[in-house]
């Protein structure tokens, strides 16, 4: 092979990469599920929290909010995990 072919080679194989890349582009609407998903990865165990939390405040005598709120920092926690994992993989 001489050095024009190496060349036209590494050229055309560029060309399909990038031919590629611009066929794999994301659109508006996958990145706008993506997001959507985080939101949801992150707001659900906020909610959960909160309403376990509630149900277990409303278990005992008088004012207190010990458990809501404790409930909601471990959901916050736990939607940062989910979307750490989930933007890793």
């Amino acid at each position: 092979m001489n050095q024009y072919d190496k060349l036209r080679k590494k050229v055309e194989s560029q060309a399909r990469r990038m031919q590629q890349a611009e066929k794999d582009r994301p659109t508006l609407f996958s990145q706008t599920v993506f997001i959507g998903t985080l939101g949801l990865l992150f707001i659900l165990p906020v909610v959960l929290g909160a309403y376990f939390g509630l149900w277990l405040d409303s278990k005992v005598q008088g004012y207190c909010i010990q458990w809501t709120v404790s409930f909601i920092i471990i959901g916050v926690f736990i939607g940062a995990i989910n979307v750490y994992l989930f933007i890793r993989e």
